[in-house]
């Protein structure tokens, strides 16, 4: 739930701080799918950041409440927002150098960093 919120907070910055293609209703899919040709490499960039830094958060989290095998349920919850992002990647046509991006690092590799920050 924590990284959920974390995600959806900071995406919204990509309408409030960086301004969306002109038209576009980011909480309509049809709109989203018209106009993710159009974004911007800043627009990216706030997405990357809300997706690498929910999963972070949710799996910091998943860490922290674990009583052992930290890293299990680290990786868990890391998983879990990779299968979510592979859905956004199918759903939303992005540009394939955002998509290899954001699934590689903003997912795998802070579950891995976020697992080797649970062992110390």
């Amino acid at each position: 739930m924590i990284g959920s919120i974390v995600i959806v907070h900071l995406i919204k910055l990509n309408g409030t701080l960086v301004s969306l293609p002109e038209g576009m209703n980011p909480s309509d899919m049809d709109s989203l799918q018209a106009n993710m040709g159009k974004f911007k490499l800043l627009n990216y960039l706030v997405m990357f950041l809300a997706h690498s830094l929910g999963t972070l958060a949710g799996s910091i989290v998943a860490g922290a409440i674990a009583v052992s095998d930290r890293a299990i349920f680290i990786n868990i919850v890391a998983f879990l927002f990779l299968l979510c992002g592979i859905a956004m990647v199918i759903m939303l046509p992005s540009p394939l150098w955002f998509a290899f991006t954001d699934l590689t690092f903003a997912y795998i590799l802070v579950a891995w960093l976020a697992a080797k920050f649970a062992k110390k």
